[in-house]
C-alpha cells in the first residue's frame, strides 16, 4: 500500500523537543520580564533620579533575550536530533529485522541489550516471535517434503507394477488387481490421513459434550480383532470423563493410539486404556508393552512420517507415519496436552490431558 510522504519520526521528535525548549525559555523570559521591570518607574528619570527607567532595561534586555531564545533552538534541534537518534535506535534494529523477515530470512535475532525497558520488552517479543515462525516454516518446509515423498512411493510402485505387467503377457491378472488395490488403499490412508491433520490443524469443527470413556470403549472394540490375530490383551478401565471437542476427531485420536500400542507390541502383550477425571482436566491414558524405546526417539514420535519401529514395516497395518502426529495434533485442536514417556520394562505411555468440559 502507497502512502503519501510525511516526515519521520526522529524529525518529529526533535521539532517537539526544540519546540518544548522554545517555550520553556520563553516563559523563563517573560517570568523575569514581569516579575522584575513592574517595580521599574518608566519615567525619564528612573527610579530616586538614579537608576535606569523601564525604556532603557527593555532595551537592553531584549537583545540578550533574543541572544538566548536562538542559542536555546540552537542547542534544542541539535541536542534533539541527537536524543531522538539515540532513543529510536532499538527501533531501528527491530524494523531492520522485521524487513529482513519480509523477506524470507527468519533466522535473524534483535537480541537487544540494556535496562529492561518498553524497547526490550518489544525486541524480545520480536525474537519470539521469529523463533515460533521460522519453527512452524521449517517444520511445514520438512511436512511438505515428506508428504511429497510419501504420495509419490504408491505412484511409483503402481507404475513399475504395470511396466512389468505390460511387459509379461502371462503377468497373472488377479495379483496384478490384489497389488494394485494394495498400493491404491495405502494412498487414500495416506490421503485421508493428511486431510485429517489439515482440518484438525484449522481447527474447523463443532465442539459437543463427549464421554471419553464411551470413546475408548469404542475404539478398543473396534481393534479388537487386530489384537486378538497379535495374541495381545487389551484392557480399558477407569471412569466416565467428559470434555468438549469432535467426537470424531477425538475417536480417530484414540483409535491411533491404541492402534500404535497393539501394533508396536510384543507377541503376548498388553494394551490398557485408562480414562480418569483429575482436577480441571480430563485423562485418558494408554500404555502399552513392547521393545525399549531409546529416550531421545520420544519427543521425534510426534513428527510426521515418523515411526518408532522404522520405517521398515511391510504388513498390512504399516502405517504412513502419521499416526501420533494426527494425535498431537487433535489434543492441541482441543486446547490440550499429549506426554509420551518410554517404560523402563519396554513400550510406551501416552497420556492426553483435555480441558473439562464445563
Amino acid at each position: 500500500m502507497t502512502r503519501r510522504p510525511g516526515l519521520s519520526a526522529r524529525l518529529k521528535l526533535t521539532i517537539s523537543y526544540a519546540a518544548f525548549l522554545m517555550l520553556a525559555g520563553a516563559v523563563m523570559l517573560a517570568v523575569v520580564r514581569v516579575s522584575l521591570l513592574r517595580y521599574v518607574p518608566d519615567n525619564d528619570q528612573g527610579l530616586l533620579g538614579i537608576a535606569p527607567n523601564r525604556y532603557l532595561l527593555v532595551r537592553v534586555f531584549a537583545p540578550s533575550a533574543a541572544t538566548a531564545l536562538g542559542f536555546l533552538l540552537v542547542f534544542g534541534v541539535l541536542g534533539g536530533w541527537l536524543l531522538a537518534g539515540r532513543m529510536l535506535a532499538p527501533l531501528t534494529k527491530i524494523a531492520d529485522a522485521a524487513r529482513l523477515a519480509a523477506h524470507g530470512s527468519l533466522t535473524h535475532r534483535i537480541r537487544l541489550t540494556g535496562p529492561s525497558d518498553e524497547f526490550r520488552e518489544l525486541a524480545d517479543v520480536f525474537d519470539t516471535m521469529l523463533e515460533r515462525l521460522e519453527s512452524q516454516v521449517g517444520e511445514q518446509q520438512r511436512f511438505a517434503a515428506n508428504a511429497s515423498h510419501e504420495l509419490r512411493t504408491p505412484l511409483a510402485i503402481s507404475q513399475a507394477i504395470l511396466d512389468v505387467a505390460g511387459k509379461d503377457p502371462t503377468y497373472p491378472r488377479d495379483e496384478l488387481v490384489e497389488r494394485l488395490r494394495t498400493v491404491n488403499t495405502r494412498a487414500i490412508d495416506l490421503t485421508e490421513a493428511l486431510l485429517l491433520l489439515s482440518r484438525s490443524d484449522r481447527r474447523h469443527f463443532t465442539r459437543e459434550p463427549v464421554d471419553l470413556s464411551l470413546i475408548a470403549e469404542e475404539a478398543a472394540e473396534t481393534l479388537l480383532p487386530l489384537a486378538e490375530r497379535r495374541r495381545i490383551t487389551l484392557d480399558v478401565t477407569g471412569e466416565p470423563v467428559h470434555a468438549t471437542g469432535s467426537a470424531a476427531l477425538l475417536l480417530r485420536m484414540v483409535t491411533n493410539l491404541v492402534q500404535n500400542a497393539i501394533v508396536h507390541n510384543v507377541p503376548g502383550g498388553t494394551v490398557t486404556v485408562h480414562t480418569e477425571r483429575r482436577r480441571y482436566t480430563s485423562a485418558l491414558r494408554v500404555e502399552n508393552t513392547g521393545r525399549p524405546l531409546p529416550p531421545e526417539l520420544v519427543p521425534t514420535l510426534t513428527e510426521p512420517f515418523q515411526r518408532g519401529t522404522g520405517r521398515t514395516r511391510t504388513d498390512e497395518h504399516d502405517g504412513v507415519g502419521l499416526g501420533l502426529a494426527i494425535v498431537h495434533s487433535i489434543v492441541r485442536a482441543h486446547d490440550g496436552m499429549l506426554e509420551l514417556q518410554p517404560r523402563p520394562a519396554g513400550g510406551l505411555l501416552v497420556t492426553v490431558r483435555l480441558p473439562t468440559r464445563r
